[in-house]
């Protein structure tokens, strides 16, 4: 005699509740491409959702399908900026992997759309204190995961002291390029002002 416990049991099958939408990923990155490229075009004042929606080739409704604001779009793309991280230099030294960290990060802060777009993300975080968060994440958090790496692997090599105050250390490490790039906005870097850089700012980190 069959018992029901060896009846197979099947469970039915999950339904998208009516109404629900699917959101799809490629829509969703035109969307967060066009959010780059609307700020770099006319900034975050006058950046709307309509103009981000017709750069993107989509409707409103998709925009306001994933974000409820314009602000809550630009700090959703500025934060997923912060998890995209830089290369982690691995030269062998402290002053090879800081020469290479510069010409990085030199090349992002030179670029059309993120010389555009930062300066600008700058001057609101200054009115709201949300943008600031978010871009004082991006811009931290981006440069500290590679930092610390650089400097825990000068640490194990015996280039520099393993107790080292690591705040001190990132902002000798990010302030002088960042400085030069985003604030003075120099256009063009002076010769091997690079190599002199990762030179003087290794001097340093060993001198803490």
């Amino acid at each position: 005699m069959t018992t029901n416990a060896e009846e197979p049991q099947t469970r039915p099958r999950r339904r998208t509740p009516a109404g629900a939408a699917v959101l799809r990923e490629d829509v969703t990155e035109a969307i967060r491409a066009a959010v780059f490229e609307e700020l770099a075009a006319v900034g975050y004042a006058r950046m709307s959702i309509e103009g981000i929606a017709r750069r993107a080739g989509v409707g409103k409704t998709a925009v306001y399908r994933r974000w409820r604001s314009k602000l809550h779009l630009v700090l959703d793309v500025v934060s997923a900026l912060a998890v995209l991280g830089l290369p982690t230099p691995d030269t062998g030294s402290l002053e090879g992997d800081l020469r290479l960290l510069y010409e990085v990060t030199s090349r992002a802060l030179r670029h059309p759309v993120a010389s555009q777009i930062i300066p600008d993300l700058q001057a609101e975080a200054a009115r709201n204190p949300e943008i600031a968060e978010a871009v004082q994440k991006t811009l931290r958090e981006g440069q500290e995961s590679v930092a610390l790496k650089i400097i825990l692997a000068a640490a194990q090599r015996g280039e520099v002291s393993g107790g080292l105050n690591e705040d001190l250390a990132l902002d000798l490490i990010s302030g002088p390029l960042y400085w030069r790039s985003v604030v003075i906005r120099s256009p063009k870097l002076p010769k091997d002002y690079l190599a002199g850089l990762a030179r003087a700012t290794a001097e340093a980190l060993k001198a803490l």
